[in-house]
Parts: C-alpha cells; structure tokens; sequence
C-alpha cells in the first residue's frame, strides 16, 4: 500500500524549505539514519523518497522469487530485532513488511516526502549550504546524507536493436506483473543474483524459456528452511534466543572472510561445496561444462540456490553460451546466427553500481559533479562516509563499503554511528562546513587497495563490477567487518577541515531564498551564510 505524500513536501515553485539535515533515500540506510536523528533528540531533517514507500531495493524488486541471500536474522536493525521471520531466508515481501513495520514503529514516516525525486544536490560554497532540486520543489540543507544504495539504478545492456523489441521487456528490478507470461517464449539475460531466482520461476511456467549466459556463476546450496512452531516461539519469547541466533550467524559469516580477503587458497573448501552442488544437481555433461566457472569462487558474488540448475536442465529450458549479437523486433539473434523467436525479453543485467547515474545530479565546491570527480581519479570515498570535494555531506553504502559475505545492514549501522557522531561533533564545535582532507582520504584509499590486491576479487581470474574501469575494487570492504565497525566508532576530526559559525560572515535566509528563486545563488563571493 502507498503511503500519502506528508505535509513537508515543498510546492514546485515556492520558497525553499531549510533543514539542518536532508537525507536522500529511505532504504535500510536512509531510514536507519532517520531513525538515529531522531533517537538523538534531532526533528529539523527531512528524507527525500523518490518511491511511495520506504523500502529502497526491497521495494523495488519484486520479480518472482525475490529473496534475500542473508540469513533473515542477520539482515535486519540490532535495534528492531525481528521475531517473527517465518524462514531461515526471507522473502522479498516478509523483508518489506518489516521495513516498513520498522519506520511506523519508531514514528518517523512524517518526516518523509514521498514520490520525491532529487534531481539536484549542488554546494553553494558562498552560503555554505546544499541546494537540492527535487520534483517536488526546492530545499536548502546545512548537511545532507546520501543514502542512495549501490542496488538502485538498474544497467541496461547496449545491445543492437534492443530498442525495437516488439514484445514485452523489462529489466528484473521493474518488473511488469500485468505481463501474461504463462506458455510463452522467455529469454532472460543474464545469470546473476535476481536470475537465478527468476530463472526458476519462470522455466515453470514457459512454453520454452532461453538463458542467455555471458559468465557461468558460482552457485552453493541454500540452506533455506521454514522455521519450526517451537523456533518462532523461542525466538519471540526466551530472553536473548535470538540475540544468540544472530550472533552465531555473524561470525560463522565472518569465517569467510580468511579466503575473501586474507588468503584465497582458503576459498577451497567452499569450491569444493559448489563443485559437489554442481555435479549433483546437472548430469549432461555437456550443460554441465557450460556452467562451470572458469575463475575461483569468491572472485564475482557466490550465489545461493537449489533450484536453478534443475531448472536449467528442464527440456523446456536452453542456456545459450553463444553471446547476443542483437535482437529483432521478435527474437534474439545469437554471435553464431541463429535466432530465437521470443514472446518476451527479461533483462537481469544487474545495476550501475560503480557508475550511478545519481553521481551525475551531486555537484561539489568547485562545480564538478560526483561523476566527473569519480572519472578522473575512480569512485574513493573516506571510510565510505565522505568524499573530498563535497563539504557537510556524508555517504551511507558509500565507496568500499560492499561486502562479498555476510549482512550490509551491519555494515550501514557502523556507518550510522559515525556519521551520527560527525553531526554531533559539529554542533558541539560550533563547526559551519567540514569536509575530509585529501590527504588523508588518498593515505585512506591506499591502505584499502593494497589490502585488497591480496584479495580473491583481485586475484581470482575474473572481471566483475566490483572493479572500476581504472582496475580498482571501489566496491568491497577488505577485511573482517567488526574491523569497519571499531574504524567508524567515533567521528574523527582530525582527518578534516572545518570552518567554524563563527568564522562565516552572515547572510540571511530570505536572501538565499531569493537567489535560488531567481537563479543567481553563488554569484556574490562576498557573502556566506552563518549556519
């Protein structure tokens, strides 16, 4: 059910509403750090939603079979344990009723502005504040949070007459559900997190169903399971159960790590898993081949299923390992000529991660967007939670942050606790703009990428969007997570420069107010606002 748009939404056109803190996104992260705000005792912020409800990916991934592949009592707040997961791997609509169950219980849907797209966040380096076009009107903010995750901007593939497809099409993460797909002829590109999981669906219901292959994954077993009635009862009512739970998940995840980060000659064992899965699950051989991955596993995402490969020895089912040379307005021709007359297209080509066309819309003190920042010198970030360049904003989910085993949601709350205290230290010091020091967020990136050339996603003999085309991995974190978790404690000020209130010379509200409205704001270098 879609949630009203509240009553802080600003008219197109009106004056603009400032807010000490704007953040943009209300996924696991933005609404953890609203939740946070509010927590500390904060009610002069506001969250940009460009969706009619929180929930981010979760919301927005609704293909058939969406699941998580984080055990459910892991992937969720340590301050809003769930009870009440009905299995040992959530679904898709379990995880969105509990994110929004999260955001009514601790009463912060108020302070969003739904169906809110934010077209523009620029710096104004004369009134030192962020000036943030949204469809929805204009806001100025002292200190705006990104919140936007990784997972949002679906990648479209540049195939030759895609465009001209006659049939039905549609990327995994904006699935058509008023599509009629039952007996007709599928092709799924891709074979990824969501088509692995699609995959199966669909092969059930297709009168013949093609999967186009470019790179054979790593699939380990799900150990996925209903929880027993006497499992529910524990976890809801004996004290610390699952706290327990959880705590035991979170470091048998953190095992993994050894062989990811540290030594990838320890990766074996999980290898020698996957092979077994594969031999068990596929018996022609000659599929069989075309599965098997020619890179150590850990090297691109480890996938989790029991169904996929029975599902691609289905007769109705054909994995094409041939490439796309292009589709026809009804078909797909493959590199070797033959074409495949198709009912319609699913396309589960994953996301712009290292290359989000949000970067393009964040404009920084010397005009240059995120984008043009991070292609020259690659998406590097300070404890994934500031950039240099961009005063008083803080990323969550932001450069190596991912994580190839275990819960990003461990990961966003560490992050939380920093960016947290940063706004904390600010107000305390009087402080108007911060921003990370270039020094110490290149010493910061050197440190991660020489951890990380030690790694199995550097070394094991494959390419994946965890690397940016400067062959860098701006994506993952290189080490344990509670490693992350100590480095993001406490905000520390010494690793930026700041400018205190004080030191700013004073300009009015209305007076910038009226410089946005009439498009001049930035242009007297004389003035700087007192936050």
């Amino acid at each position: 059910m879609s949630l009203p748009v509240t009553d802080t939404a600003v008219k197109p056109g009106g004056t603009p509403r400032h807010v000490d803190t704007l953040i943009i996104g209300s996924g696991f992260a933005g609404l953890g750090a609203a939740i946070k705000l509010v927590q500390e005792g904060k009610q002069d912020f506001v969250v940009l939603e460009r969706g009619s409800e929180v929930g981010g990916t979760w919301r927005d991934n609704t293909y058939p079979g969406a699941a998580c592949d984080v055990p459910s009592h892991l992937y969720s707040y340590s301050f809003a344990l769930n009870p009440n997961w009905t299995r040992s791997f959530s679904k898709q609509p379990e995880i969105q009723s509990y994110i929004s169950s999260v955001a009514r219980k601790h009463n912060v849907l108020d302070k969003h502005v739904f169906n809110c797209d934010v077209q523009e966040a620029r710096w104004n380096e004369v009134s030192a504040r962020w000036e943030v076009q949204t469809s929805q009107g204009a806001f100025t903010a002292k200190i705006v949070v990104s919140a936007v995750g990784a997972l949002c901007e679906p990648s479209l593939p540049d195939i030759k007459g895609i465009d001209g497809f006659q049939g039905e099409i549609f990327h995994s993460a904006r699935w058509n559900h008023d599509a009629d797909l039952a007996g007709k002829r599928i092709a799924v590109i891709g074979t990824g997190a969501s088509a692995i999981q699609i995959v199966p669906q669909l092969a059930a219901k297709a009168g013949r169903l093609d999967v186009y292959q470019r790179t054979a994954p790593w699939v380990l077993p799900r150990a996925d399971r209903e929880y027993t009635k006497v499992e529910k009862l524990a976890f809801k009512y004996l004290p610390g159960f699952q706290k327990l739970s959880r705590t035991g998940i979170y470091w048998m995840r953190e095992t993994q790590v050894v062989g990811l980060a540290k030594a990838p000659v320890f990766m074996k064992p999980l290898q020698f898993a996957a092979e077994r899965h594969l031999r068990m699950q596929i018996k022609d051989r000659d599929l069989r081949e075309k599965v098997t991955p020619n890179f150590q596993i850990g090297c691109k995402r480890m996938l989790i299923s029991n169904n996929y490969y029975p599902a691609l020895a289905q007769s109705n089912v054909d994995l094409v390992t041939d490439g796309i040379a292009e589709v026809t307005a009804d078909g797909i021709v493959d590199r070797n000529g033959t074409t495949r007359e198709v009912d319609a297209i699913v396309v589960a080509t994953g996301f712009h991660v290292t290359d989000s066309p949000t970067f393009a819309g964040i404009i920084g003190k010397d005009g240059r967007s995120a984008a043009e920042v991070f292609e020259a010198s690659g998406q590097q970030g300070y404890k994934g939670s500031a950039i240099a360049n961009f005063p008083n904003m803080f990323f969550l989910v932001g450069p190596n942050t991912g994580l190839g085993h275990t819960s990003m949601v461990f990961m966003i709350e560490s992050q939380l606790n920093y960016v947290i205290d940063a706004i904390n230290t600010i107000e305390r010091n009087g402080i108007g703009t911060i921003e990370v020091r270039q020094d110490a967020q290149d010493a910061y990136n050197k440190d991660l990428q020489d951890k990380l050339a030690r790694s199995v996603w550097n070394n094991g003999g494959c390419a994946s969007w965890y690397l940016d085309k400067h062959g860098n991995n701006t994506t993952l974190w290189p080490g344990f997570t509670f490693q992350f978790r100590n480095a993001t404690k406490k905000f520390d000020l010494a690793a930026y420069r700041s400018v205190a209130t004080k030191d700013l010379p004073a300009v009015t509200g209305d007076e910038i107010a009226e410089e946005i409205l009439a498009g001049t704001a930035g242009e007297n270098d004389e003035k700087v606002v007192a936050q």
